[in-house]
């Protein structure tokens, strides 16, 4: 017969496991899409969305960007303080390029339009910076 502590080795690993994983693994992932529209050299629209990804995402993370930022937990206020570094950033990532022109009546027009797609990002954020790694 079992005494009663005997479980509760087990049930201090589990618990440990459980609490380390918890501080290991406290990245949120996020998901993140940018559209950069420009009509006959002007610009015409600029939009980058973020959303909290409801289900979990599958991939190992890479190539991660650390922004420092001013104690907020909010990842659009970061985003928003070092916009130029995340924009330069996810062009390295590779965007999706689409190029028209027409010529009609001796009037030049083109259109240019750089996406990235939907993509999960893994998102770290501390006290003094966020790190932010796409998803394989």
């Amino acid at each position: 017969m079992r005494s009663r502590d005997g479980n509760r080795p087990l049930l201090f690993s589990i618990c440990s496991i459980i609490f380390f994983h918890s501080l290991v693994l406290n990245a949120s992932e996020y998901l993140i899409s940018y559209r950069y529209v420009v009509k006959d050299t002007i610009l015409y629209n600029e939009s980058l969305h973020i959303s909290k990804a409801m289900t979990k995402c599958e991939g190992t993370p890479y190539n991660p960007l650390l922004l420092n930022h001013k104690n907020t937990k909010n990842l659009k206020d970061i985003l928003s303080d070092s916009q130029e570094e995340f924009i330069d950033y996810i062009h390295k990532l590779g965007l999706d390029v689409r190029h028209t022109s027409l010529t009609q009546n001796m009037q030049n027009s083109s259109t240019t339009i750089l996406t990235l797609k939907t993509r999960c990002f893994k998102v770290e954020i501390n006290e003094n910076f966020a790190k932010i790694a796409p998803l394989k």
